[in-house]
């Protein structure tokens, strides 16, 4: 059955192209309202947006196949990211789409405050002339400030470059040596405020971001500093600047985003050193054209072949990546699920080591498998796309190592969970039959297939157990399909992993429970 995909906004019709292409089934709905989206929503399992439809956790509610969310454009202030993680929806934007065309904004923005090219076009179409009146400032030579090196900020950091200026940069992410690749001097956000003649931000909407230039930040930036806004409302405290522009502190602003999207009303409107834009940042053909394009391939690519690109809530898997993946993944998951359906008590730490080829692989997509086998046992709605969040909620430590093959295995993964009362580990390779296979229980070696239904003993290692243990099932009429025997020493302890037909009576296990030597049994599904 081809996934189905619900286009809620208005995307290029070449998207409709590419999902076909793909072997995506879509369908174009705009202009839903809540009420109406959450009516259908159940049929789908994508959902492509731009910034007018919200993705709210109670329309997660309704959506039963939905696997992932493909926002056209890089904010994703209109979707409800925890709700999405926790029901196991990957979110998708498309971060470089746009980032030439808002750049290339900031950069107009930055001429216009500079040349007060609006006010001047508006009085000479009046008839003034009015040559006096409109002295503006150069360009070269200035400081410019950018808040947010990413992907934008770095290419209003080439382009300012390009125009002379001097560039400093603010952001806790930029490393010393992407610093000095791109040519700018990282400092601190005090430093740039002090030095700047122009700030333009170029950073998302986080709760570290919000207000990130507060009254009490503009305060601190040097007299006649002219600001750009291209990013996100909110990033300003739109009151305190309105308040420094009546003051003559700031010189001029040039703001396409605001607190309340569609702005109609504004405190920094009708002032004569304030240019507005409608949030003009990602409006050109080319972005429109290229975002669309790209959610389109994102999304088909998830869908179809199971690769990740520019998730928020989840590692990036390459389509080359992902077949090599899958099996890792089905192991991790079903290790997890080992040590889950075992363990008693809340687990307080998970380490996961990845030894050999498993190493070189997306260990973090692999380690939330884990987790999530690990926790479904409690959890049944978990999944991979989740299971990282609620595990940081319940407190639990999770611990990765990753080193070169110690084994005899190309790739090993060795789980250990730690409760208040035990440590159990259980470790586990693919073979080039792709299967997931168990390799070692608690350091005793032991070869056997994860199958639906399975019985775990561990024993003494004494002569007529097995004997005793198959009559008990035999009894019962359970039949054994494979039988897998470890121990640590001879005489010492024993492990038995046995897969059967079938579900396995409770009186059966029960017997099992009680035959000498043994220590423990319990009946295990995959």
């Amino acid at each position: 059955m081809a996934p189905r995909v619900l286009i809620s906004d208005s995307l290029s019709p070449a998207a409709v192209a590419i999902f076909k292409e793909r072997g995506v089934e879509v369908d174009v709905k705009s202009n839903l309202d809540k009420d109406q989206l959450a009516a259908i929503i159940g049929d789908y399992d994508g959902l492509a947006i731009r910034s007018n439809t919200k993705v709210t956790a109670k329309l997660l509610e309704s959506a039963t196949r939905l696997k992932v969310v493909g926002r056209a454009g890089i904010g994703v202030d209109n979707v409800d990211i925890p709700a999405a993680t926790a029901k196991g929806v990957i979110v998708m934007n498309t971060p470089f789409g746009n980032s030439i065309t808002t750049a290339e904004h900031a950069i107009a923005l930055m001429f216009a405050l500079a040349r007060e090219l609006p006010a001047a076009d508006a009085s000479t179409q009046a008839g003034k002339w009015e040559k006096n009146r409109f002295m503006g400032v150069e360009i070269t030579g200035k400081v410019l400030g950018i808040i947010g090196c990413g992907n934008i900020g770095s290419i209003v950091a080439d382009r300012a470059i390009g125009l002379k200026m001097r560039v400093i940069a603010y952001d806790p992410f930029l490393s010393p040596e992407r610093a000095l690749d791109l040519g700018v001097e990282k400092v601190e956000l005090d430093d740039l405020l002090a030095r700047a003649d122009i700030i333009t931000l170029h950073v998302p909407m986080t709760p570290q971001t919000k207000n990130v230039l507060s009254a009490e930040n503009l305060a601190k930036t040097k007299k006649g500093v002219r600001i750009i806004n291209c990013a996100r409302g909110g990033l300003v405290d739109e009151d305190a600047l309105r308040k420094l522009l009546d003051e003559g502190h700031v010189a001029g602003a040039a703001i396409d985003v605001f607190a309340v999207e569609p702005a109609k009303e504004n405190v920094l409107f009708g002032h004569p050193r304030v240019i507005c834009t409608p949030h003009l940042g990602a409006a050109t053909n080319e972005a429109q054209e290229n975002v669309a394009l790209q959610v389109a391939e994102q999304m088909s690519d998830y869908l179809i072949r199971g690769a990740i690109s520019n998730a928020i809530n989840f590692p990036s898997i390459t389509a080359e990546e992902a077949p090599k993946l899958k099996p890792m993944i089905a192991l991790a998951e079903k290790l997890g699920s080992f040590a889950g359906q075992l363990t008693e008590g809340p687990v307080k730490q998970v380490k996961i080591i990845y030894e050999g080829g498993a190493a070189d692989l997306k260990t973090k997509a692999l380690t939330a498998a884990a987790l999530a086998g690990l926790m479904r046992p409690n959890l049944s709605s978990i999944n991979v796309v989740s299971a990282p969040a609620i595990a940081k909620e319940r407190g639990i430590v999770v611990d990765e190592i990753t080193r070169a093959a110690e084994s005899d295995y190309e790739s090993l993964i060795t789980l250990t969970v730690v409760t208040d009362s035990q440590e159990r580990s259980i470790s586990g390779t693919v073979f080039t039959d792709g299967k997931p296979r168990i390799v070692s229980i608690k350091n005793i070696k032991v070869d056997a297939e994860f199958a639906p239904s399975m019985i775990y003993v561990t024993n003494e290692d004494k002569p007529g157990f097995i004997g005793r243990f198959a009559t008990t099932l035999g009894n019962a009429g359970v039949n054994i399909a494979t039988f897998a025997l470890g121990r640590d020493q001879q005489g010492g302890s024993a492990i038995a992993l046995v897969e059967v037909d079938g579900e396995v009576p409770m009186a059966a296990l029960e017997k099992i429970q009680v035959l000498p030597g043994v220590k423990a049994g319990k009946v295990l599904r995959f």
